[in-house]
């Protein structure tokens, strides 16, 4: 399958950071059309469109996102690897789909699609705009989610719950009994927020706490009036239940500003008898519940994803077309649900 990866080395050399998908989703657009499949865009905002294809009907969709993260970096190879901005998150995921999706229609399989997706690695944008515009002739039953999974299936990832705490105090001389400071309130609630427990799922396992930034304060010799911090929480439970803890934690001067991002863990389905993980990385699978009983399974590993030698393995890709090839006649085997 040296076609394929000529195809993912032609597809990493088109930037696609995200913001700036366009380029990209009009290669895969070309490529798709020239293999027999209608292709859409759909525009999410200016600039910017979501990259649908499909034969027929589709029941099942195989879906990954266009964006990658910066900063842009070319591709170059060696026997056993293609290295390159995107090259395991995620478009060798779509290589792998792309060529699997190729065998299938050649096969006489026409009951499935693609959903190519921008801003997966900001907000997922697209996802939840492709969510909200769902319709005929799309039929989704099954969505098969393409990240860095090393090939194996994945049974559940964690939830996401972002915000930005922000705390007031009273700015003055350090010499003088004023305050409170800011930042030792902050610093406090940080604190109570470090040692509390997050959560434990018997599938998802225990929820974690991340403090990622802090900024605040103006001197040393200063009680700082103003500071703030960000936290994300991989959760195993829902966003309701995760910012009560989080709120019953700060103190009073302490407030929760800002709530980014917050969805519940998701579990996918996994094809019998397969072995499977758990993972703490996010998918676009939260924002997209209309979308069918998502799967999970991509080549390559998370932990190449957003470095400077992200590669994924030639074998890998293959393997991954073979086994998309494979789940997608299984399930489009079984007798459509009823509408």
């Amino acid at each position: 399958m040296e076609h394929l990866n000529r195809a993912l080395v032609d597809w990493i050399e088109i930037p696609s950071v995200t913001g700036g998908e366009a380029d990209y989703a009009d290669a895969l657009a070309r490529a798709l059309t020239a293999e027999g499949f209608d292709c859409e865009q759909q525009e999410v905002e200016p600039g910017r469109s979501n990259l649908l294809a499909r034969a027929g009907s589709p029941r099942l969709v195989f879906c990954t996102h266009l964006d990658t993260v910066p900063p842009f970096f070319g591709s170059r190879t060696d026997a056993d690897f293609i290295y390159g901005r995107g090259s395991c998150d995620a478009k060798g995921q779509a290589a792998s789909m792309f060529e699997a999706g190729r065998r299938l229609l050649k096969s006489g399989v026409t009951d499935f699609g693609f959903l190519f997706t921008v801003g997966e690695e900001v907000d997922s944008i697209g996802a939840a705009f492709a969510d909200a515009h769902l319709a005929d002739p799309w039929r989704p039953e099954h969505c098969v989610i393409g990240e860095p999974t090393d090939n194996t299936y994945i049974s559940g990832h964690k939830g996401i719950y972002k915000a930005k705490l922000c705390a007031h105090g009273v700015r003055g001389h350090s010499s003088q009994d004023i305050g409170p400071s800011a930042v030792h309130e902050l610093v406090g609630s940080l604190q109570a927020l470090i040692a509390s427990e997050w959560g434990d799922h018997e599938l998802f396992g225990k929820g974690t706490l991340n403090v990622g930034q802090i900024k605040g304060g103006v001197a040393a010799n200063v009680v700082a009036g103003e500071a703030a911090a960000e936290v994300l929480i991989r959760t195993v439970e829902s966003p309701a239940a995760v910012e009560a803890r989080l709120r019953s934690l700060l103190g009073p001067h302490v407030d929760l500003e800002a709530q980014y991002k917050a969805y519940a863990p998701v579990a996918f389905h996994v094809p019998g008898g397969a072995p499977s993980n758990v993972v703490a990385f996010g998918t676009d699978a939260p924002h997209m519940p209309s979308w069918g009983t998502p799967v999970l399974f991509g080549p390559g590993a998370i932990l190449d994803a957003h470095t400077a030698g992200e590669k994924v393995p030639k074998q890998a890709l293959v393997d991954a077309a073979l086994e998309y090839e494979r789940l997608a006649t299984r399930l489009l085997a079984a007798k459509p649900a009823a509408r």
